[in-house]
């Protein structure tokens, strides 16, 4: 009933029928929760193995949490490629064309892959010596080096797979990707366990049962939208997955700036990283440990995020602005008002959060400390998630990477340096607080505005004239 329900919904904004703000909201609602469903197993994902590995101390923690921002950086870069494909789904999939969504679903997968293997290779190549590069101390350095080593042989199965279901996602299809994430998510508690007490490996069998949970998904993913997809599907379809011109020029105005993006945000994680590790494995462990604990708080801001980007896609797909502005305003004030309630909760209970993730006292005060700090961050930082999404959706990423290269480098990177040798791993999150509320203002500023729209009406003008 709820499928039929979204179809009928989202055949109103091809159709350029009206819709009444509770349609919209009911609409949003339907894309949203699945999205949400899928973050919060991309975030239990994050605990499984943060908790597993957190049972055997605070330097395997440690190591972990010395590379997360690595992989961070290295997913983000096969994170943007698939989104300049996804985003073209999105956009003819809104104007009906659904023939047109399936040629750029099949140069997506292809171009998807290779990019993702030209950085599995540059990750096992780093692998041994990028520990030390980020300032670890000996007795760490190892495992980090095995867990991204391990992580980097995975890197094409898990990009390939974002980029399957970020595409079913754009075709305004959130249940499937969301039942896929959580089984992935199942899949590595059992895997997980398997290989890191069961097999002994430690926090390499972190890495391992993560990535063999990716691969098994992402080959359930491929299944599904080239073979099942009602709007997707190309089995028995004549077509070729070689890139085209015009469609990977579409992709590269949208993903070259997302790139961008992941240099400035991702690299200010990596300096992040660097500023944090002079403090020891315990500020290391607890910061890990913290960043993750948050995620339960911002889990939600990251699934209206999907929708918004589905959403404004597929109404500027259908030349509807008016729609496709109702539609960023609808899910940025729902993942605001959803974000504050768990801010709350968060600063509540804190210590709880950490002790789901550490039997290390210090770890824990000190994870909590910082994770008081952060609640007063959260109402605005929904703002600034959604806000992109939105910009996203309409193929605006130049002006979003500007705004964020100044919250992250300016103000973030610029207070950690002043706050950190001062107040320790407090100061940090102290520049990240002010960083987060300054952004959430920019992007509300951004919304506010007709700018950010403008190059999604100039690619449906061009995917019409094809």
């Amino acid at each position: 009933m709820n499928q039929s329900r979204k179809d009928y919904l989202l055949s109103l904004i091809r159709d350029g029928r009206e819709m009444t703000f509770g349609q919209q909201l009911h609409l949003t609602a339907l894309l949203a929760v699945p999205a949400i469903l899928a973050q919060f197993s991309s975030v239990m994902m994050q605990y499984i193995d943060t908790a597993m590995v957190g049972r055997l101390g605070a330097n395997p923690s440690a190591s972990i949490g010395l590379v997360a921002t690595s992989t961070w950086i290295f997913a983000g870069f096969t994170m943007a490629v698939a989104t300049g494909f996804s985003v073209q789904v999105a956009h003819r999939c809104g104007a009906g064309d659904f023939a047109g969504a399936r040629k750029v679903l099949r140069q997506g997968l292809f171009s998807t892959f290779a990019v993702s293997m030209f950085f599995c290779l540059l990750g096992l190549g780093i692998s041994p010596a990028l520990p030390r590069w980020l300032g670890g101390s000996p007795e760490i350095n190892a495992d980090a080096s095995a867990y991204f080593r391990i992580y980097s042989a995975f890197i094409p199965f898990g990009a390939v797979g974002y980029a399957a279901n970020a595409m079913l996602q754009g075709s305004g299809n959130m249940k499937v990707p969301s039942i896929l994430y959580i089984s992935m998510c199942a899949l590595d508690v059992v895997l997980n366990y398997v290989f890191i007490y069961g097999m002994g490996m430690g926090v390499p069998g972190a890495a391992l049962g993560t990535g063999l949970s990716e691969f098994i998904t992402t080959a359930v993913s491929l299944w599904f939208v080239l073979c099942r997809s009602k709007e997707l599907r190309i089995s028995g379809e004549k077509g070729s997955f070689a890139p085209t011109r015009d469609i990977v020029s579409h992709a590269a105005g949208i993903t070259g700036p997302m790139w961008l993006q992941n240099v400035v945000m991702r690299g200010a994680h990596v300096a992040s990283t660097v500023i944090v590790a002079p403090l020891g494995p315990i500020s290391i462990a607890a910061n890990a440990f913290a960043i993750t604990a948050e995620s339960f708080c911002y889990m939600p801001g990251y699934g209206l995020e999907e929708a918004a980007t589905t959403l404004v896609g597929q109404s500027l797909g259908a030349r509807r602005k008016d729609v496709a502005r109702r539609f960023a305003r609808i899910t940025i004030w729902m993942a605001a008002i959803i974000m504050t309630i768990l801010a709350a909760a968060m600063f509540i209970f804190s210590r709880e959060l950490m002790e789901l993730l550490s039997s290390d006292p210090d770890v824990v005060a000190l994870g909590a400390r910082v994770l008081r700090i952060e609640a007063f961050a959260e109402t605005l930082y929904a703002v600034s998630i959604v806000g992109y999404g939105s910009c996203v959706g309409a193929g605006d990423t130049m002006v979003p990477t500007i705004l964020n290269f100044a919250g992250m480098w300016v103000i973030r990177i610029g207070l950690a340096i002043i706050l950190t040798p001062r107040l320790g791993l407090v100061g940090y999150w102290i520049a990240m607080c002010i960083d987060l509320n300054v952004r959430g203002l920019l992007f509300l500023g951004r919304i506010k505005g007709n700018g950010w729209m403008r190059k999604g009406a100039l690619l449906t003008t061009d995917n019409n004239t094809e």
